[in-house]
């Protein structure tokens, strides 16, 4: 077996760290801002969801969102580690995945002699879907795996991995253009609750629709279950927005209906608040 390898993680604060792993020196996030009118909110450590829901809920536009600058990442590039590991946002939605991209080559040009090894990850999904792969790469690095076989292992679980959502509403998504694509919806006053999934590319697709939220999770439960025969081989992760017990609801739901190897629940950071919006579910598996 291989020596075990000195890495570290480095996530865009869209994906959460379970509450377990804080603190954990090998996984650190780097923080996206919000905006809401003249205030800059970053997403961070220091973030009060609460407040953060509050605001949004009395300011009568969309915030908006920035991705970190690539100095943002370099400075997190710094360190004694053979292998760093970069964990951004889908390419298809945000810059944060460029900005990534962008920061290692810069890093490169300023430390000719560091040889150490740099890769980012596309997740193709956000929230805890980030949160899935970072543990992913802490379960191959933990196996004995090298950079090459890790890097290769962790890009096939990104292209089997799926993300699925149910949202009270669509409308910050739809503000900011993450929707781009999307087919129309039906008239919201007649409570309609789209179920929203990933596209191989990592954009945003319809997959389903139900009267009410609740008929909404009962159909996005149906598609996991129909899209996850091999579902006793993986974890499945669930981030929500305030809203604890749709999230158990949800846990309890798959428990009934099939066998999983594992299911972690997370709150919602800054930028997956913001998206999700008050009442919103995001699942991955």
């Amino acid at each position: 077996m291989n020596q075990k390898m000195n890495y570290k993680i480095i996530l865009d604060s869209c994906g959460e760290i379970p509450e377990e792993l804080k603190g954990n020196p090998q996984l650190t996030n780097v923080a996206l801002v919000i905006r809401i009118g003249e205030e800059t909110i970053i997403d961070d450590d220091t973030f009060d969801q609460a407040s953060f829901l509050q605001k949004v809920a009395a300011y009568p536009t969309s915030p908006q969102s920035s991705c970190p600058s690539p100095d943002s990442y370099m400075k997190l590039l710094e360190g004694d580690e053979d292998c760093i590991f970069m964990i951004t946002l889908s390419a298809e939605l945000s810059g944060s995945y460029s900005c990534a991209e962008l920061a290692v080559d810069l890093y490169r040009e300023e430390h000719e002699e560091d040889e150490k090894k740099i890769y980012v990850f596309n997740s193709k999904s956000a929230s805890c879907g980030e949160t899935q792969i970072a543990l992913k790469i802490m379960e191959c690095a933990d196996a004995g795996m090298d950079y090459d076989e890790l890097v290769a292992e962790v890009e096939q679980y990104i292209e089997g991995m799926r993300t699925y959502f149910v949202l009270e509403t669509l409308e910050h998504l739809r503000k900011n253009g993450r929707l781009t694509g999307v087919k129309a919806f039906v008239a919201s006053t007649l409570n309609i609750k789209p179920v929203m999934g990933s596209t191989d590319e990592g954009s945003i697709q319809q997959l389903d629709q139900a009267r009410g939220i609740n008929k909404a999770l009962q159909k996005m439960l149906d598609l996991i279950q129909k899209n996850t025969p091999d579902a006793a081989m993986k974890r499945l992760a669930i981030a929500h927005c305030n809203c604890k017990e749709r999230a158990l609801f949800i846990r309890d739901e798959i428990n009934k209906r099939m066998q999983v190897k594992d299911i972690i629940i997370t709150d919602t950071a800054g930028i997956s608040s913001l998206y999700a919006g008050d009442g919103g579910i995001i699942v991955t598996i």
